[in-house]
């Protein structure tokens, strides 16, 4: 982990690493500083896939338990309608649509960011309280194709940092 001075060094930081072969690396600053989720490789999530495939699947659902009991479990002539009269079905389709997609939104999105975690590596690093008042670091993570301890703090230290520390899990 690299701990730099100002957003500008981050930024060049991340995207030299990026420019480097490093894709598993994460930064850490006070504020938002624009173009530093794209520098460390952050495009976007899988999480609106999720939400789509769990609105779909309530649909589905909803319009089948309207459809089975209707047409094929215990049909009942009333009025002379059909027996699949799919208007009286939408109010309950719609109603599972919306819930499958919440609940699909809740869930993936605790599965995607990785949680229940009680705490990450690091915040076990020194001067890491420092990133929420006036600090910006640079983690590469030890899971990254191209890392090793020896290269990956070198070229850390290229980078011109305040302090490269080691974070231990």
């Amino acid at each position: 982990m690299a701990e730099f001075e100002t957003p500008e060094q981050v930024l060049e930081a991340a995207e030299r690493a990026r420019d480097e072969g490093y894709r598993r690396m994460d930064a850490y600053s006070p504020f938002p500083v624009e173009g530093l989720a794209e520098a460390v490789g952050f495009y976007g999530t899988r999480l609106s896939t999720i939400v789509i495939c769990g609105g779909f699947l309530g649909c589905f659902t909803g319009f089948f338990l309207c459809w089975w009991p209707n047409v094929i479990g215990y049909p009942l002539n009333i009025g002379g309608k059909p027996y699949n009269s799919w208007p009286a079905f939408i109010p309950i389709t719609f109603e599972l649509t919306i819930l499958f997609s919440a609940l699909s939104t809740i869930i993936g999105m605790i599965a995607l960011n990785g949680f229940p975690m009680p705490y990450h590596p690091v915040f076990n690093a020194p001067r890491f309280d420092l990133a929420s008042r006036d600090r910006f670091f640079l983690c590469i993570e030890a899971r990254d194709p191209k890392f090793s301890v020896t290269g990956t703090r070198d070229f850390l230290l290229g980078l011109d940092p305040i302090e490269v520390s080691e974070v231990d899990s």
